[in-house]
């Protein structure tokens, strides 16, 4: 008879190496999804090992199991729930002390455990003499060693989770914790309704620390009586009860890290130690880590170029091969839908490729290295008087090159209110997609020396605005205590070039799956609100202007230009004539206000795509033909038709409004919600509004 397929669940601390020894277990055989309602990655694996198949689910990295962040949550209902056969607890170590403490309050759970010794090679470095034997003697539970970066010991951890006959775990520490607290979980416990007695143990635990969840599955009277016992222990010992259970588990660590390890005297200062000491530091900390960001981009975009390049010569090649399937001439509206709408949309997105492979590419090397948590610490400080958590800095720095990925990277914070509250505000960081707009405006109305500062105080309006909407999210909406800032910063190490390229292909995989679905479509939907109603009667002879000047003997440039201008003038009637040039003309009232008119408001609303949009779509409305920020004959149409006041004010909505429709589609995601996506969307218009229109007005006035 087949054995049933054993289930392992890997548990272990933010940057105890988890996530390699998830890789090295099961390899290629990978999935990732989210958990239901809540957008923290849920990776599960497979393996196949001596004639047993496992599967593997990789826990969120957490430091405790309480009802604190939604991976502390979800890593404990997965054990409590899904039951798995076996739980890994993947240790650091080299860090001991902090890492069993999530080994205590697994222990309590009752679970059936092995404990991985991840990062040993780090141990022999520091010489580290810790006795294995003496601490499955004291714990009960089978240990491995194992350096999941390197992929040594992952044989005798596979050995062992198929060998393992199971030995459930109870609470250690209990016995030795001071009388009063010990005598209060055991008078609790034997209140309690409960599948066995460590069950039980675990809940009075729970239920004395004041666990919401747990609260929320017991009796009013269970919750009294535990209240009663609580309080009782905070009058007679000075602390809480959660405290004097948290320092009953440190005690017993201590005791038993005294027992099992044995450390060199030595005087020298670690590498780790010596780095931080520079790159920590209150005076150095914050201008080093704007030249790596320098760095990162500079690399980003100098390499990403020339491959942008290549990526948009091969949709121009695609396309220019899809349009000689029809004869020449051809009005297809297949052909258009396909060329224009699907390769021309799609391709759009897709030719930044490079850019976001290499821009997640660098940030996975900071962040495997030991960086990036050094970042978020000596950031924090001023992150949380802006309403920010310390680790929000580095999605909103991301924002300045694209704000898809910037939402993604809000998935580094723990707490669901200062993810949201990040997330809500980074399209605000003007993104390179606006780049483009101030280049047309900024030129055709200022004069160069006031050009560079123009462009300055863009971003800096982008960055107060953040700001300003952060404090407001997290003080009426998001709002609840501040996360206190708990990260431990592991040493540093040199990544493998596997797990960053891992890293890098699950975000970048991300954009190109959103490509392929949302964007496609709604390109497709721009393209069909771009072309129809189909214009039949013109106002003007355009056929036989151009036959006209066909037959005269002018020069040929002359007449090729004069042809280009007369067929850029029939392009914008017929675009007028669409349902998009109709929106623009109907919505014109509402943004008159604002110093736009139909054409600037067309843009607009074809900018929704993406932003850079917003350049051609004055070419076509304008009939100059196919522009860029370059175009000094678009310039000159802006001039003679529009005011300074006017281009900052398209240049201040531009920058508020919300980047993109993927921009909303990845806030969606992350949300696992329309209402924040539409929230976001609808509060960046508004806004962008407002400002707006103040601007103008109060500009009209003074000038």
């Amino acid at each position: 008879m087949a054995q049933h397929t054993l289930t392992v669940a890997l548990a272990g601390n933010p940057n105890s190496g988890k996530t390699s020894v998830f890789n090295k277990l099961t390899g290629a055989r990978q999935s990732v999804g989210n958990y239901p309602g809540i957008t923290v990655d849920r990776k599960e694996g497979h393996f196949h090992w001596k004639g047993r198949e496992v599967r593997v689910i990789d826990l969120p990295g957490t430091y405790s199991l309480t009802a604190a962040s939604p991976e502390e949550l979800i890593a404990r209902n997965v054990i409590l729930e899904e039951k798995p056969d076996l739980v890994i607890n993947v240790i650091d170590a080299s860090n001991l002390e902090r890492n069993l403490y999530l080994t205590m309050q697994l222990m309590e759970l009752g679970v059936n455990m092995i404990l991985a010794m991840n990062m040993w090679d780090v141990t022999e470095r520091r010489r580290l003499k810790t006795d294995l034997v003496e601490l499955e003697s004291i714990l009960g539970l089978p240990t491995v060693k194992t350096v999941g970066s390197r992929g040594r010991g992952i044989t005798d951890l596979k050995d062992a989770i198929v060998e393992h006959k199971g030995v459930h775990t109870s609470s250690p520490w209990v016995k030795g914790a001071p009388s009063p607290v010990k005598k209060a979980v055991n008078v609790l416990s034997a209140e309690l309704a409960c599948v066995n007695k460590q069950h039980c143990e675990w809940k009075a635990i729970k239920l004395l620390e004041g666990d919401s969840e747990v609260e929320s599955q017991e009796d009013e009277s269970i919750k009294e009586f535990a209240n009663r016992l609580a309080s009782h222990l905070e009058t007679t010992r000075g602390i809480s009860s959660g405290m004097l259970i948290a320092r009953a588990r440190y005690k017993f660590i201590e005791e038993l890290i005294k027992q099992v390890v044995a450390r060199p005297v030595s005087t020298s200062i670690s590498r780790s130690d010596r780095i931080d000491a520079i790159v920590t530091n209150k005076y150095a900390g914050i201008p080093i880590f704007l030249v790596m960001m320098y760095l990162v981009f500079s690399f980003t975009f100098t390499l990403g170029e020339p491959l942008m390049g290549y990526m948009e010569q091969l949709f121009e090649f695609v396309g220019n091969t899809v349009s000689g399937f029809w004869p020449a001439g051809s009005d297809s509206m297949l052909r258009a839908l396909i060329v224009e709408g699907v390769i021309g949309g799609v391709g759009g997105v897709l030719i930044f490729l490079p850019n976001i492979f290499l821009l997640f590419l660098a940030i996975a090397l900071l962040e495997d290295s030991g960086y990036m948590a050094r970042v978020a610490f000596i950031m924090d400080a001023l992150m949380k008087k802006l309403g920010l958590h310390g680790k929000s800095f580095v999605p909103l720095l991301v924002g300045f090159g694209c704000t898809i990925p910037a939402i993604l990277a809000t998935r580094t914070l723990e707490n669901r209110n200062d993810r949201f509250t990040t997330l809500m505000v980074a399209p605000l960081m003007s993104c390179g997609a606006r780049f483009p707009i101030y280049m047309m405006i900024i030129p055709a109305f200022f004069p160069d020396a006031w050009r560079a500062p123009l462009v300055w105080m863009i971003y800096f309006t982008g960055i107060v605005l953040s700001i300003a909407v952060a404090r407001f999210l997290r003080k009426r909406v998001f709002k609840g205590e501040e996360t206190p800032f708990v990260m431990e910063l592991p040493s540093y190490h040199l990544p493998t070039p596997v797990s960053i390229l891992r890293h890098t292909w699950d975000r970048a995989g991300e954009y190109v799956k959103k490509a392929g679905t949302v964007i496609l479509a709604i390109s497709i939907v721009l393209w069909v609100l771009s072309s129809f109603p189909k214009k039949t009667e013109f106002s003007t002879g355009y056929d036989a202007q151009i036959a006209a000047l066909e037959a005269s003997v002018m020069p040929i440039e002359t007449k090729t230009d004069s042809i280009t201008t007369i067929e850029n003038a029939r392009q914008a009637e017929v675009f007028s004539h669409t349902i998009t040039g109709r929106l623009g003309k109907f919505f014109e009232p509402a943004m008159k206000p604002l110093g736009f008119d139909w054409r600037v408001t067309t843009a607009l609303l074809a900018a929704t795509a993406a932003k850079e949009v917003f350049v051609s779509q004055m070419g076509v409305v304008f009939a100059v033909g196919e522009a860029d920020e370059d175009s000094s004959t678009l310039r000159e149409k802006l001039r003679e038709n529009y005011t300074p006041l006017q281009g900052i004010a398209m240049m201040l909505f531009a920058l508020i409004s919300a980047p993109c429709v993927a921009t909303i589609v990845a806030t969606k995601k992350e949300t696992e919600s329309w209402k924040w996506a539409m929230i976001q969307l609808s509060g960046l218009t508004i806004l962008a509004y407002i400002i707006t229109l103040i601007v103008y007005q109060v500009g009209k006035l003074v000038i």
